[in-house]
């Protein structure tokens, strides 16, 4: 066998295994948005406390750097978690419980406020008339009507979730605390497990990226929502808007998700002042509010904090949004932008495939040797 037959043979040996490994790769990837849609119990609250407990690195060195020993800073550091969360969400949960118990008692002034647009529209209006008309007197009105009678099976189901919920939350809890009590072992371990010095720099490398980026990125854009919510319910507690923390609140929590979750703010916010002013335009200025300080947010204040440290393409986000929002839902899309961060790092440190030099370079549209020395003007000395 000459060195060519080799040469050749070692060329499609490397070619196969790529090719395995390209096949297999692409349905993995396939299968996984699926795998982790069925096992959200167990991957979205995985999932969560490892962004979280690698936001909170950060701090944990701090601490560490100060001579508090691991385990009890990581317990300092979930500590915190927990009293900033709970602290949010008593803000949140409690007057909105109030606002969704008045909804049905507001929604005569709710169209009484909105009967000047409706008006304005006669067409829509006398479609609406229809509809509600042909609703109430045909099927669904029965289906509708049994459809109210669920409560109790509602409520039997909340209970019965309940269990699954704190289980959920109690297994990130210790998830968050164990990765962070074992971050500095973990890390030194990882490094120093390289055969080469070299490698070993570039974990280091990888590692240190990852959590600059995510910790970054999620104090920066907490930091910034919480202005923002602050901001928008010190407007809204000027113009006499009822429970301005809470509203703030639901501002500064949907920022997180990108596009979207100002939009919804605004609905919410033009909903509430529906509900509670008699004027229109004035039940729609809490909104107007909420976009305008956005507007300032996403244009001068983000920008100018995180400049082109985490500027990231508008497409992949978009992307992201929709990948995780259908995986896990709201949570999901919470966690969009800080998986793409950790993804994009690790990505740009490890390399991307060339899918299109495997596909076109040397391999399934490749030209015969002798044609393609035929067509450069050489001659082919390989058989003597």
């Amino acid at each position: 066998m000459t060195a060519n037959e080799q040469q050749e043979i070692n060329r499609r040996r490397d070619r196969l295994l790529a090719s395995i490994a390209l096949t297999s790769g692409i349905g993995l990837m396939l299968a996984l948005p699926f795998a982790l849609r069925a096992g959200a119990e167990f991957f979205l609250p995985l999932t969560a406390a490892l962004v979280i407990a690698i936001a909170l690195v950060p701090l944990l060195e701090w601490m560490e750097r100060r001579g508090i020993p691991s385990g009890l800073s990581a317990l300092i550091a979930v500590v915190g978690f927990l009293l900033v969360a709970n602290t949010a969400l008593v803000l949140i949960i409690v007057p909105a419980t109030d606002w969704f118990r008045i909804l049905p008692q507001r929604l005569p002034k709710i169209q009484a406020n909105l009967a000047p647009l409706i008006d304005f529209y006669s067409n829509l209006q006398r479609f609406v008339d229809e509809t509600v008309q042909m609703l109430a007197t045909g099927p669904v009105a029965a289906a509708q009507a049994s459809a109210v009678e669920a409560p109790r099976s509602l409520l039997q189901f909340a209970a019965t979730s309940a269990p699954s919920a704190i289980i959920q939350m109690v297994f990130a809890l210790l998830i968050i605390y164990f990765f962070l009590a074992g971050w500095t072992k973990l890390r030194r371990r990882t490094i120093n497990s390289r055969g080469s010095f070299d490698g070993a720099m570039a974990v280091a490398r990888v590692i240190q990226n990852v959590v600059d980026a995510t910790s970054a990125y999620v104090i920066t854009i907490a930091t910034i929502n919480l202005c923002l919510g602050l901001a928008v319910a010190i407007a809204l507690s000027v113009i006499g808007m009822p429970s301005p923390l809470m509203w703030g609140g639901i501002v500064a929590l949907l920022n997180f998700v990108p596009y979207f979750g100002p939009m919804l703010a605004a609905v919410l916010l033009g909903l509430g002042g529906l509900m509670v002013f008699d004027d229109v335009y004035v039940a729609l200025l809490p909104a107007g509010l909420q976009v305008a300080f956005h507007l300032v947010e996403a244009n001068v204040v983000t920008p100018m904090l995180l400049g082109r440290r985490l500027t990231m393409n508008p497409l992949l986000i978009l992307v992201s949004l929709t990948f995780w929002g259908w995986v896990w839902g709201t949570p999901g899309a919470l966690l969009a932008v800080p998986l793409l961060i950790i993804i994009q790092t690790v990505v740009s440190a490890a390399g991307t495939p060339d899918i299109a030099g495997f596909l076109f370079e040397q391999g399934t549209l490749t030209v015969p040797r002798r044609k393609e020395n035929a067509e450069n003007g050489e001659t082919d000395v390989t058989d003597g």
